[in-house]
């Protein structure tokens, strides 16, 4: 993930690393290039974003994020959805093989291009609709704020559903 995007998805401002109060939070982070093997990064139909699926023979440079805090993970797991699960892998860092874990693309093959996600196109034409205020992020920013009441670990829910859930 591109540390801006992070930034957004955790502290809620994808300069959060130069922001003198939030500084202490990003501090805590280590992130370093990393080789995710076996796996590839596809094209998502119709979105900007990837996903990554076991592929043999393939590999994805990615990042290896050190720090990340309970309630950073769970901003991750929200940001992610149920189009992604979070799996144990083994990544190399150029000092060896480090457990870590990966949102791996869930919802089929059918909803992927062929072709492989491109990064940089990415960064260059596609980013700047992933940082800054957006509806996108509303649940996490409320989360962040501490108006989740769920603590992060629920998506928010029409109450009606809410409800017949639980007459059931």
């Amino acid at each position: 993930m591109v540390p801006k995007v992070l930034y957004r998805v955790c502290y809620n401002d994808e300069n959060a690393d130069k922001d003198p109060v939030k500084k202490l939070l990003t501090s805590n982070l280590k992130i370093q290039p990393a080789i995710l093997r076996d796996f590839c990064r596809h094209r998502v139909r119709g979105v900007d974003y990837p996903g990554i699926i076991p592929q043999e023979g393939h590999s994805v440079q990615g990042t290896f994020v050190t720090g990340l805090s309970d309630a950073d993970i769970a901003h991750l797991d929200m940001f992610e959805g149920d189009e992604y699960s979070r799996k144990p892998v083994k990544v190399e860092l150029p000092d060896g093989q480090y457990e870590a874990e990966t949102y791996v693309y869930t919802w089929g093959d059918h909803h992927l291009e062929k072709t492989e996600w491109d990064f940089e196109e990415f960064c260059r034409e596609k980013m700047h609709r992933w940082v800054g205020n957006s509806g996108e992020y509303r649940e996490i920013d409320e989360a962040i704020a501490g108006n989740d009441p769920t603590g992060g670990r629920g998506v928010r829910k029409d109450s009606k559903e809410e409800v017949l859930k639980n007459a059931i």
